[in-house]
């Protein structure tokens, strides 16, 4: 495998789970571990994960004590991309490892698991259903049966059990199935989650729960999960809440993102962003990815379409927006773009949420969505009073940095001192990431290998631009999923136990 593969495939993480024990009688946790780096499931989990999740609906227990209603589930890390626990399903319950996820909202186990059980058989309900993914899709049938998470165990779950994974995704995987901590309005045949049955069979005192991602290699324990409520040793100070704006996900509005102390003027209006304790990475809008790789000197794939609009269409965009037209309405007046109606269209890349209506695209336009960068970098340079010359080269520049299809991106790791902070605005609270927290090593020595923490993927209005806030986001920020108020909140991370 060359550098430049090597690279794309370290972009996607998967999981390992294994019990570990809880630092309190009160808490049932679920911990994580460290291995070896596996770049055919990096690969390939990358795609299935950010391409699909979006727009089309489609991760060792110790029990609590007996006066308790908080149940802390110690996770396993694997590789800082992916944490996943133990739960059982049936009586006597047969044991999975999951990953737990708020991108998604259902229950999935491979049915292999149940081939010579008589009580997976006595509860199968018989009616088939799928999920697609980017890679493969995977089917099976709902059945139903008590799942144990911890020392809780949800009665009378609906669950799906997978008998087709074709997908490399799930092949090489190093968890057997997911169990999505989303809301009902996106779980495949509108089965209730098992976060649902948790709180309404009162098994939690409280409609919350919260994770700790821990990001330190060496660590004995790589994290928790926590049921009903919260574990106060694992963040510092008070959270920040934020209410949810839509359900499905965990979405809510995200403020102005900055490179080192600069604004990109790209959210300064508001973005919309998902928490996903399922996704590896931060993704993005290409164009905020590519200023970001261009600050921090990441090498992207060189993408000709941009390169064709600054040479072929670069002064023609620039004079436009000199001379006062809205820069919505530059590139379809450069002829670049076109409107369906009311409805600006753009489709250099065909996302999920595009998928979702398959059939019914207007069409594609490859330079079309290189326009739209193009005007979003020109006009922060025009507020810095750049001159035309020295924005277009900058704007080139910026096309060499635009991430490849799969968002991979290496960095020399020699630099990473040197590199800017990355700034979140949540409810005008400055959340930082360092260099060492979105930067990604593996190996050791001169084998050592750097990527870029964050990954392009481009959503359209209206449910876009879209910030998808994976585990390099969460392992700073210890987060707070508030089910009973609508909200999440985030607080810094206290790793020390």
């Amino acid at each position: 495998m060359d550098k430049k593969h090597l690279c794309a495939a370290l972009l996607l993480w998967a999981i390992t789970c294994s019990a570990l024990p809880a630092s309190s009688g009160d808490l049932l946790r679920i911990g994580l571990k460290k291995h070896r780096l596996d770049v055919n499931s990096i690969k390939a989990a990358r795609v299935a994960k950010l391409q699909d999740r979006y727009g089309k609906h489609v991760n060792g227990i110790e029990k609590k004590s007996s006066d308790s209603d908080i149940d802390i589930v110690p996770l396993k890390n694997y590789l800082d991309a992916q944490y996943y626990g133990e739960i059982g399903i049936g009586s006597p319950p047969q044991k999975f490892k999951v990953i737990f996820d708020t991108g998604s909202s259902n229950l999935w186990v491979p049915s292999s698991k149940c081939y010579f059980s008589i009580a997976c058989w006595i509860h199968r309900d018989g009616e088939s259903c799928s999920i697609r993914y980017e890679t493969g899709s995977i089917s099976g049938h709902f059945s139903m049966d008590n799942v144990q998470v911890g020392d809780l165990v949800v009665k009378d779950q609906v669950f799906i059990e997978a008998t087709r994974e074709p997908s490399i995704t799930f092949i090489v995987a190093k968890f057997d199935g997911i169990l999505g901590l989303g809301f009902q309005e996106i779980s495949v045949g509108n089965t209730t989650p098992v976060w649902y049955n948790m709180v309404g069979q009162g098994l939690v005192k409280e409609p919350v729960f919260s994770f700790w991602f821990n990001r330190d290699a060496n660590a004995k324990e790589g994290g928790e999960l926590v049921f009903g409520g919260v574990d106060p040793k694992h963040f510092k100070g008070n959270h920040t809440y934020v209410p949810l704006t839509q359900k499905g996900y965990w979405q809510f509005n995200m403020g102005d993102f900055l490179i080192g102390n600069t604004s990109t003027g790209y959210c300064a209006g508001g973005c919309a962003a998902i928490v996903d304790s399922g996704t590896s990475l931060l993704a993005g809008p290409t164009t905020i990815v590519a200023q970001i790789n261009h600050a921090i000197g990441a090498e992207g794939i060189v993408s000709m379409e941009c390169k064709t609009i600054v040479s072929q269409y670069g002064e023609m965009i620039w004079d436009l927006l000199v001379s006062g037209v809205r820069p919505d309405q530059v590139c379809s007046q450069a002829g670049l773009c076109f409107v369906d109606g009311a409805q600006h269209v753009s489709s250099n890349i065909k996302t999920v949420v595009e998928r979702e209506t398959e059939g019914s695209s207007v069409g594609e336009a490859p330079l079309c969505t290189a326009c739209e960068m193009a005007v979003v970098w020109m006009q922060n340079q025009l507020k810095q009073e750049g001159t035309k010359e020295k924005v277009l080269e900058y704007v080139n520049q910026l096309c060499e940095k635009i991430p490849s299809p799969m968002g991979e991106s290496a960095i020399d790791c020699n630099n990473i001192s040197s590199m800017p902070d990355i700034t979140f605005t949540i409810k005008d609270k400055a959340f930082v990431l360092t260099p060492e927290q979105y930067i990604l090593k593996t190996g050791e020595g001169v084998a050592t290998i750097c990527v870029s923490g964050f990954a392009a993927l481009d959503v359209p209005p209206p449910r876009g631009p879209l910030w998808i806030l994976g585990d390099v986001f969460m392992g700073p920020y210890h987060t707070v999923f508030d089910y009973g108020k609508s909200q999440v909140g985030f607080a810094e991370v206290h790793n020390s136990l």
